[in-house]
Parts: structure tokens; sequence; C-alpha cells
């Protein structure tokens, strides 16, 4: 593992210093492009980071800002020629909860609240021609109870929408429906938490064949427990694991988790622990809770954020930080061999609702197949935004093709604005120096760059939307192909 660091850290380094003249790619089309940015207060708590989603084919289909009353769903091919649009009204009270597809067709789900009431409804729009359907309502709820959901299966094929049944504040069960991908009603599910106490933050997730995945971080933010209920019968499986407690006479408890349900229906947690008094970064924990036959849970050798370790963050970054601060779970990516790569990204606001916004380095944690811990990396970065803008540009996207990670930033390296890609390898850890891809981002106060809409058409095709300078006020919706 040191000699995996050390070659990550020079490799880093060399990147730092080069990375801006390593033009490896070509920007083969862009295209105009309208997009309203969304509510101030909106930026600080989006529902919906990924509003360019790839299909089979090589094209894609965008969730375009419009206007104040106005959304748009947008087909493209390959070549950036529009397919079709389809509109979508958004009235006062309402807005967008969730943009996801299937394989035949786009779900817009949009919340609406009135002084008595809100509700979830979705929009069906068919993939081929924008074709849309009749909303249907999922779920209902008080005006003051808390805000309902709504989880969606990994393919598109299965939701489930919800709303939470408390007392004062507590959340005591979730009253849930669970729909196919044509919205006929599949069953009526109410999960009960009344064995539980005070403490615990539910989330549902639902498979491709329908089954339920409650996750919670339970027993005073010390466990994560996973519940699942399935369509065929009443049984109610739970796994749960201790990944808090007193460790040396203190207090541990889990400070940022994150769960992500894969398609075969396996479920991985991390979760990132602190010591509950001091605030200080304790260890990374990992779970896998796997359900099949008679269920299985594997739990990961913890990752220690010793002094050594902000000594390395330190190194990347050039920085003296006294402890790790602001470091939150970003994703949670296996690759087709099964290794798990855990991203955190550091991340926070000078102070005040008009400071500017920073997102500072990337922490990645690998796993084998067998989740043992088999190395650690940390890409130094450092990109501020505007309070108007907050996180809509800064940060990264990545996505795995094989056993690599690629990773994209809106950074300025060695004086030039651009867009970097750097690739990760899961196995390894290494990482390769950024490239530009030579897109010339515009470096001012304006908006430059939308991550939101950044995704992959395959491992060498990006789409992603930016403004190429200070003298253009438009965005461009860019296709570029990595050499």
């Amino acid at each position: 593992m040191r000699l995996t660091n050390l070659l990550t850290t020079s490799l880093l380094v060399a990147g730092l210093l080069t990375g801006a003249n390593m033009v490896q790619a070509q920007k083969v089309k862009s295209v105009p492009f309208s997009y309203l940015p969304e509510p101030t207060e909106d930026r600080y708590n989006q529902r919906v980071t990924r509003k360019t989603l790839s299909l089979e084919n090589r094209g894609f289909v965008i969730l375009a800002h419009k206007s104040a009353t106005q959304y748009a769903v947008e087909r493209y091919d390959a070549d950036l020629r529009q397919l079709w649009t389809a509109a979508v009204p958004v009235m006062a009270g309402e807005s967008i909860e969730a943009f996801n597809r299937s394989p035949e067709q786009v779900w817009v789900i949009i919340h609406h609240k009135d002084e008595a009431s809100q509700n979830l409804s979705a929009l069906a729009i068919d993939l081929r021609n924008g074709q849309k359907g009749a909303m249907k309502k999922l779920v209902e709820a008080s005006a003051r109870d808390r805000r309902p959901s709504v989880a969606i299966s990994p393919d598109g094929t299965r939701l489930v929408a919800y709303r939470y049944l408390t007392r004062e504040v507590q959340i005591k069960a979730i009253s849930a429906t669970v729909y196919d991908q044509k919205l006929s009603k599949i069953k009526d599910r109410t999960y009960d938490f009344h064995d539980l106490g005070d403490f615990f933050s539910p989330t549902v997730y639902v498979g491709n064949d329908g089954t339920q995945y409650v996750t919670l971080v339970s027993d005073q933010m010390k466990k994560l427990t996973v519940r699942r209920y399935r369509n065929d019968n009443p049984d109610i499986k739970v796994m749960s694991v201790a990944v808090g407690g007193t460790f040396g006479g203190k207090a541990v408890t889990v400070f940022d988790s994150r769960f992500t349900l894969q398609p075969d229906n396996m479920l991985y947690a991390a979760a990132i622990c602190n010591e509950r008094l001091s605030g200080l970064y304790h260890s990374l924990k990992v779970v896998k809770f796997d359900f099949t036959d008679q269920g299985d849970l594997k739990f990961a050798p913890e990752f220690r954020f010793t002094p050594e370790y902000l000594a390395e963050v330190n190194k990347a970054g050039q920085a003296s930080s006294k402890r790790l601060e602001d470091v939150y779970i970003a994703d949670l990516l296996l690759t087709s061999e099964k290794q798990l790569v855990v991203v955190a990204e550091k991340k926070y606001e000078e102070g005040g609702d008009e400071s500017p916004a920073h997102a500072r380095e990337l922490h990645l944690f690998g796993y084998n197949e067998f989740l043992s811990p088999a190395w650690h990396s940390i890409i130094a970065k450092d990109q501020v935004a505007p309070a108007a803008e907050s996180f809509t540009g800064i940060g990264y996207r990545a996505a795995v093709f094989g056993p690599d990670i690629q990773i994209l930033t809106q950074e300025k390296l060695a004086g030039k604005s651009d867009l970097y890609l750097r690739r990760v390898n899961a196995q390894t850890g290494v990482v390769q120096p950024p490239k530009g891809l030579g897109l010339t981002v515009a470096s001012d106060q304006n908006s430059a760059y939308v991550k939101d809409f950044t995704g992959w058409l395959d491992a060498r095709t990006i789409i992603g939307v930016s403004r190429p300078s200070r003298k253009s006020a438009a965005l461009m919706l860019n296709k570029i192909v990595v050499k």
C-alpha cells in the first residue's frame, strides 16, 4: 500500500504541472443550449443532480430547465441532433423530485404542495417519440407532514412512492406503494419502526424485481441496518452491523453514510464515523449486504483516519490542516469485477448564505472483490464558486468502464480553465495525470460549467454543458471524444 501511495502522489504532482498541456481529446461538436439555473434554495439541496441520461444506442435524454414555469425532456442522438422534445409544465408550488428512465420511457416525478396537502405525481414520456402519458398521482400527504419521496429501481422498471408517518418529530412508520413500469400498483406496504429508538434515518430502495430495501442508521447512530421486504410473502429479513460504539473510552458514531443498491440486489454501504464529543474523524467502515439464500453480511476491516493519513492529505494538497473536516461520502463505485471504490470529497462554504462554496480534494478507498482494503489515494483539487452557483459547477462526475474509473472536473490548472479527465485503476489505485479536454471553459463569476448535465455515452464519448469564453454569454451542449 505504501508503494502505491507514493506512486500515486508522484503522478498527481506531475499531472498538476503538465495536465494543462496534455490535451488528449477532440471536441467533435457543440450546439447552443438553453438553461435556466435552479432556484437559489435548490442549489444547496438538489433533488435531481443528474440531468443527462445515456441510452443504449449511444444517444441520450436531457432534463432542461427552460423557464420559471416549464422544464423539457429532450432526446438527442449521438451527433447532438435533437430527435424530440416534450414540455413539462411546472406550476407554482411544484418542483421536480426525480428524473430517471426505463428501457421504454423517461420518468419525471413532480412534487406539488399547497396549503392543504402535498403529493408526488409521475409523468411517463415514451422514449421512441416523446409522447407524454397521463399524469399519475403516486402518493399524497398532509401539507404539514414530511415531504414524501420516491425510489426507482436501477433499471427504471419499478417505483416505490412513500410517505412518512410521524409522532411529533419522530418517524414511526413509512406507508409505501410499489408500482411497475406501467404505473400499475403491485403492492401497498407499511414499514414499521415502532421498535426502534429515537434516532435513525430511513431510506427506501427498490430492486429490479420489486423487492424493497429500507436502510437505517439506528441505535443512536451506531448501527447500519437493512430490512428487506418482498412482494410475494410477508416475511421481513433484517441485517444489522454495529459500526459505532465506545473505543478507547470515546464514543464513536456515524457522521456520514451512503448506501447503493446494485442491479443484482447486492447492497453496499459506507460510513464515516467520528468521535461524538470532539468531532475528530475516526474511521471509514464499509459493509456488503447480500440477501441471497440464507443471507450474508460482509464487514470490511475499518480504515482509520490516523495522523499519518492527515499528513498524506496535507502533502497531496500542499496544505497544513490540523484535522480532517468537511469530508463527505460522495460515491460508491463498483466495477464489473466487483472491485469497490468509495469516493469522499471535501466540500464546504466559507460561512453564510452569500459566501463562496469550495470543493477540495477527493479521498479514494479501493476494496477488492472480497471487500478487503487494497489501496487508498488522494486527488488534490481546489475549486471555488460564488454563492449563486453553489456546487452546480464545482465538484466532480465519475463513471466506471471495465477496471477504470473516469473522473471529470472543471478546474484551472497551469493557468488554463478547462474540463479535466483523470483515470483511476480500480485494482491498483494508480491515478493518471489530469488531461484537459480542450474546451477552454470560461473563467469568471458567471455560469461556466453545469456538471448536472455531464454524462458518458461510452468510455470515450462525454457529453457536457459549458460556456467557452468570457465573451460568450451562451452555454453550449458539447460532445467530446477522448483519444
